[in-house]
């Protein structure tokens, strides 16, 4: 399950350093095939996501950090066909 580290309307102003310290240490993937759709998606809702790249190992893919600072990429292999 994923769920955030606050229930809704108890989110602090600014993250806690010592509760985020090490959540970028792993990401979580999400299979994606509309990458550049979820890109836009994220900016419109205020979301600052990096913006999207090829891997070297030939998928498109989006990375942003969720508001308790954990690793979301976003991705999906590119149709050379």
């Amino acid at each position: 399950m994923l769920n955030t580290a606050y229930e809704e309307g108890e989110r602090p102003p600014s993250p806690d350093p010592l509760r985020v310290r090490h959540h970028d240490d792993a990401a979580i993937y999400f299979g994606c095939p509309d990458v550049d759709a979820a890109y836009d998606d994220l900016v419109a809702k205020g979301a600052r996501p990096g913006k999207p790249y090829i891997t070297k190992y030939g998928w498109k893919a989006m990375d942003v950090h969720d508001p308790d600072g954990y690793h979301l990429c976003f991705h999906w292999p590119i149709d050379n066909s």
